[in-house]
């Protein structure tokens, strides 16, 4: 389905003005970004689907730059406003604390994430380091140079901790990954900075720290631990989409001994025309990692790109479940060929 290049601002848009107003009254608004966030856009993904896309369909889109800063600075304006909204504001019950969470962590899990995401592969050095300060926030900084250097490079074998392996489940994916990447990120980061300076593992971690005293001080210890608990809540659906993206997908071996270039068929794509819009094409995730410098608007969906059976929200929910995962993943992953879940 061919849609205005403009409907990403809109689909990412839309839930800013309905998360802020929540943190001050809850109650119907708050509903509302409830089910603009999982039954909305469930609906529309399964009543509309992408066919392969090979042209760029959403190529022409100018404002996809004015677009990335927009949503890093409603990232930085929600945060504070949600930890406050759910420490100290008397307007919300329990609930509504509850719903709030849920809300502002997918907003931050999903849309934040995608847009640094997406800033982390820019050349520009203001919008890269935006998207490098929307992880710090999440106290996820280390990933601005661990999916550059490492997840990109060794994407789809045992190499990189961030592509799932077959009949691994999230939970063991998730310590893993995090772990995994951070050292895996820092020893990349020293071999590249040994002849040009400071790593920037101590502007993540140095940044991290700030952030927390901030919090501290304007909101004592209960704050951080709001803060702390959204950060994990936003992180774990970065590892999430990771985890969906590249389960039990393996680069083969070529002639020469060293792995095989990596081609469309190493990665999960989600054809769901509303969750891609939502999270900056990022169900593109082929077209990404053949194409890396491609802005967000410039991702195709290739026929030749494994498809996932769900939305990657879904996807990402069923995961959860490890078991029904497995059942409904496993006949993809072999159904692709020997040389996509062979260990190299």
């Amino acid at each position: 389905m061919k849609t205005s290049p403009t409907f990403f601002a809109i689909a990412t848009l839309a839930p800013v003005p309905m998360i802020a107003a929540s943190a001050f009254w809850g109650g119907w608004v708050l509903l509302a970004s409830l089910v603009y966030l999982t039954v909305f856009v469930f609906a529309l993904d399964e009543l509309a689907r992408d066919t392969a896309d090979p042209n760029g369909q959403d190529a022409e889109f100018p404002a996809s730059e004015i677009l990335t800063v927009l949503l890093g600075g409603a990232h930085f304006a929600l945060l504070p406003l949600v930890i406050w909204a759910l420490c100290a504001n008397p307007a919300l019950g329990l609930a509504e604390k509850l719903g709030l969470f849920f809300v502002a962590g997918v907003f931050f899990g999903q849309i934040s994430n995608a847009n640094a995401h997406e800033l982390i592969h820019r050349t520009n050095r203001l919008q890269f380091n935006l998207g490098v300060w929307i992880y710090v926030s999440l106290l996820f900084g280390h990933h601005a140079s661990a999916h550059r250097l490492v997840h990109h490079v060794h994407v789809a074998s045992e190499k990189d901790p961030n592509s799932a392996r077959l009949n691994e489940s999230f939970y063991h994916f998730a310590g893993r990954a995090w772990i995994g990447s951070f050292k895996r990120g820092f020893q990349a980061e020293v071999q590249r900075q040994r002849m040009s300076g400071i790593n920037p593992y101590f502007q993540y971690i140095a940044g991290s720290c700030f952030i927390i005293l901030l919090v501290l001080f304007a909101g004592g210890a209960t704050a951080v631990a709001v803060y702390l608990a959204l950060a994990a809540h936003a992180t774990s659906q970065l590892l999430m989409s990771d985890y969906v993206q590249h389960y039990g997908l393996r680069r083969g071996i070529a002639p020469d001994g060293k792995l095989a270039p990596v081609d469309m068929r190493h990665s999960w794509n989600a054809p769901h025309w509303f969750s891609r819009h939502m999270m900056l094409n990022a169900p593109r995730h082929s077209d990404h990692h053949a194409h890396p410098g491609r802005k967000f608007p410039e991702l195709v969906q290739p026929e030749t790109a494994p498809v996932l059976p769900y939305s990657l929200p879904v996807m990402g929910a069923l995961a959860l479940f490890p078991r029904a995962f497995r059942k409904v993943m496993n006949p993809k992953v072999a159904a692709i060929g020997a040389n996509a879940i062979k260990a190299p």
